[in-house]
This record gives structure tokens, sequence and C-alpha cells, in this order.
């Protein structure tokens, strides 16, 4: 194994770990009984804030879905054409 197949291994590791911790950090979209309950007791500063960051949050991930797709398309082809 070449040294470029080693450096990419280990980028789509990191990226991988950094996608699964990002998408443990957002909020689920279903609140359930709780929220149809205590939905009414969040401020709208309290509900603009946390948007924000979610929002942050699910463009971080996409950007970095699309990194690791397209380097792990990258590496196939890599290694196909030159392993």
């Amino acid at each position: 194994m070449s040294a470029w197949e080693y450096v990419l291994g280990a980028v789509l590791i990191v990226i991988s770990i950094i996608m699964i911790i990002i998408v443990l950090m957002q909020q689920s979209k279903s609140e359930g009984l709780s929220g149809a309950i205590a939905g009414g007791a969040e401020t709208f500063f309290g509900k603009n804030r946390g948007r924000t960051i979610e929002a942050k949050l699910v463009k971080v991930t996409t950007v970095l879905s699309a990194i690791f797709i397209v380097l792990a398309l990258g590496t196939t082809v890599l290694i196909g054409f030159f392993g």
C-alpha cells in the first residue's frame, strides 16, 4: 500500500468520526407528548438561538458528508487505477 492510501484512509476515518459526533449533537425533530405539553414554556429567544445552532450543525453535516463521498469515490478510483 502506498502512502496516499494511508493518508486518504486516515482522513476518511477522521471525517466519519467528526460526522458521527455532529449528528449526535443535533436535536431530534420529533418532540413527542412532552414537547406538546411543555412546548409553550420555551421563549422566543431560546427557540431562535437553538435554530441557528441547529442550522449550522446541519450545514456542517452536509458539507462533511459531501467531502466524505468525494474522498471515498476518489480513493476508490485511485486504488483502482494505480493500486
